[in-house]
């Protein structure tokens, strides 16, 4: 199997144009509203300005969120937070996320990993990464525990349990390693999975 590298989508031509006419649009329309009132180094400012935005708006939106890179061993995740890497023998499963009620099955815009073990993974993930999973993924852990019937969680001692976890060959996690690790133990007793990603 070659390297496979997957990346976000990017912003084409029609999508620059478009921000082109929306930005002029705008500009055209303070500088004709305030014509006569503004002299011509507000003008210079007030154009400067939205070229500024322009910039700004392009820089943000042409920066890659998300990438992945597929190899015949592992599974690597690429941000300008941070990353993770897996190798695909600590995979045991990826699929839709999806809540239910009374039989009933929900898909959910989410594709969810179930891990065999924390270790490797939890120990090698970048902190910025963690806290953003922990942030974004807040609100599926919501609607599991609300859709869930038999559940004897209270919403607040599991958003944000910090407790120590010991993983299967004794490494304690702390911190943010450690809520990491506790939210996903509760990702898969309520939706089945571990982490999600959209």
């Amino acid at each position: 199997m070659e390297t496979l590298h997957i990346h976000s989508d990017k912003i084409t031509a029609k999508h620059y144009v478009w921000l082109v006419i929306i930005v002029i649009t705008i500009s055209l329309a303070f500088l004709s509203y305030f014509n006569t009132k503004l002299s011509a180094i507000s003008i210079f400012i007030v154009l400067f300005l939205m070229i500024t935005i322009l910039l700004v708006m392009i820089k943000i939106i042409t920066t890659p969120s998300v990438s992945f890179t597929l190899t015949f061993m592992h599974c690597q995740y690429h941000s300008r937070y941070g990353g993770w890497a897996t190798t695909w023998h600590n995979v045991t499963h990826i699929g839709h996320a999806t809540v239910g009620t009374q039989g009933w099955h929900t898909s959910l815009p989410w594709i969810g990993i179930r891990l065999k073990s924390y270790d490797n993974f939890i120990s090698s993930i970048c902190p910025r990464v963690a806290s953003r999973l922990l942030l974004e993924q807040r609100v599926l852990l919501i609607m599991a525990l609300k859709y869930s019937v038999d559940s004897h969680h209270q919403l607040e001692d599991i958003l944000f349990d910090d407790s120590p976890f010991i993983t299967q060959d004794g490494e304690q996690f702390i911190g943010l390693q450690a809520m990491l690790a506790n939210r996903m133990r509760y990702n898969r007793e309520l939706l089945g999975f571990d982490f999600f990603y959209c």
